[in-house]
């Protein structure tokens, strides 16, 4: 398969060299109660009303060289997450300790030299690209801003990099609106690899392509990841994308993580009531399947942020909520090795 007008080859299989997973003492990326609250202000006065609790109290590793998956319904904390971790936004409170270095208690040059390792594939590749820089230009910046390369070094550092994401150096002096878009999403890609990071965030880094393009940058990701040994935080909503590239998976709900396990635990086993209400939606390629198989149709929209229900986040939508579901939060247990849920009816589901 190749991508629009690049004559470029792309596998559609992942790569089979073998990955490097990630000991228990080998975490890269360690969260901790992150809480992210932004303010709602009304009046002249901007007087503070209220708060929307976009993240509220999530935990959870990820090893070096791993993909964590991040899903849930639009609006769940999954991007702001990502940011949080990132320090695009300030955190409200909690830690995020990336390499032994906790980045919410750093600032100025530490951070801006922190940033070297941790970079982030924005969502949108038309608004992510300066329209009045060339590609060349857009993939070198960051070179030039951590004084990385310049000169022929920098020249070819750009070219090495169009190579790696399969498009041709050439392209260097083309606009962005003279790419597609996933040309651009390569791009964007590319610029993120400037710096040699370890970690980067892929904020719904698919979501606006077309479905073959999809699977062409999810190769691509795939194959950079075993190729430099790089970890993401993987955002998406589509559950059978995140299956693809995740080894673990955590399930986002109203800024709340749900559940989390590996990836094929999560297809196999689904113990919360709203991962599986997800994964009964996920389409299935066999028409007699798909017909036959039961459906989980949630009633009612996802409560307000600002003002989210008291007792399991969950229980204004589930079909099994109990009495103990309205009145107290459920906390995160153990289901099996490496697999956990916060949910009062485990047992029973």
């Amino acid at each position: 398969m190749s991508d629009e007008s690049t004559g470029t080859a792309v596998s559609d299989q992942p790569s089979d060299a073998p990955r490097q997973r990630a000991s228990v003492e080998d975490v890269l990326v360690d969260v901790k109660n992150l809480v992210k609250y932004f303010p709602v202000t009304a009046g002249v006065l901007r007087r503070k009303v209220g708060d929307v609790k976009a993240v509220d109290d999530v935990s959870f590793t990820i090893g070096r060289g791993e993909t964590l998956g991040l899903v849930g319904e639009s609006g769940c904390g999954k991007t702001t997450t990502g940011r949080c971790i990132l320090q695009l936004y300030d955190v409200t409170s909690g830690s995020v300790v990336f390499n032994d270095v906790d980045l919410v208690q750093t600032k100025g040059e530490q951070l801006r030299r922190m940033r070297r390792h941790m970079q982030l594939i924005f969502q949108d590749p038309f608004a992510s690209l300066d329209p009045r820089m060339t590609a060349g230009d857009i993939i070198g910046e960051p070179l030039l801003v951590h004084k990385i390369a310049k000169g022929n070094e920098y020249r070819e550092r750009v070219a090495e990099l169009l190579s790696m994401v399969e498009l041709d150096p050439a392209v260097a002096s083309r606009y962005p609106h003279e790419f597609s878009g996933g040309q651009r999403q390569r791009l964007g890609i590319a610029r993120a690899l400037a710096v040699n990071p370890d970690f980067i965030v892929c904020d719904e880094a698919v979501s606006a392509l077309d479905v073959s393009i999809q699977a062409q940058i999810i190769t691509l990701l795939m194959r950079l990841r075993e190729e430099f040994n790089l970890t993401y935080l993987f955002i998406a909503h589509d559950l059978a994308v995140v299956r693809n590239i995740s080894d673990r998976v955590a399930v986002m709900y109203l800024g709340k993580i749900v559940e989390i396990t590996t990836s094929d635990q999560l297809y196999a086993n689904p113990r919360h009531p709203y991962t599986i209400s997800l994964l009964s939606a996920v389409p299935i390629p066999d028409p007699v399947v798909d017909r036959t198989r039961e459906r989980i149709v949630l009633e009612g929209d996802v409560p307000s942020p600002m003002n989210p229900p008291g007792g399991c986040p969950f229980h204004t939508r589930c079909p099994q909520a109990t009495d103990i579901c309205r009145t107290q939060v459920p906390e995160m247990k153990k289901v099996d090795e490496g697999h956990m849920a916060s949910c009062h009816l485990l047992d029973a589901i």
